[in-house]
């Protein structure tokens, strides 16, 4: 299990990553995470497939001067978001948070790693806080 964090606000362009500034935990070696990145590695044992459960909560907003319209996150593996995890608020006025979660299981093939991260899907850059990424191995 590995949990990453960043709770300061910071400003996420559209298709970029959130980025962590804090490993709060990661006592695993199928796991890593480059210090202040928002890309997450994980990988398979040997000859056995691996499945990991990925989980992200947090806030998001409108930066102040941005267009009031809705916005979103994703979880992302291998750079392309997932659909199905997609976070969407329609805010009524910027710096209004709102809080989103998502999850999503993600089978990595043997002796092969994915990445996984959370990508702004929105049409413009947001701010995002408090981020939390949560990845546990299941099997």
């Amino acid at each position: 299990m590995a949990e990453f964090i960043a709770n300061a606000i910071q400003t996420v362009e559209a298709n970029g990553n959130v980025l962590y500034t804090d490993t709060a935990v990661c006592p695993s070696k199928c796991i890593t995470r480059r210090a202040g990145s928002g890309i997450v590695r994980v990988k398979g044992l040997g000859n056995q497939r691996a499945r990991y459960l990925a989980s992200f909560s947090g806030n998001i907003q409108i930066p102040t001067g941005g267009t009031v319209e809705e916005i979103s996150l994703a979880i992302a593996v291998d750079g392309e978001p997932l659909l199905a995890t997609q976070m969407i608020v329609t805010p009524t006025a910027a710096e209004t948070l709102w809080n989103v979660s998502a999850q999503t299981y993600i089978d990595v093939p043997c002796n092969c790693c994915v990445t996984v991260a959370v990508q702004n899907t929105s049409e413009q850059a947001i701010e995002v806080q408090n981020a939390n990424l949560i990845v546990v191995r299941t099997a």
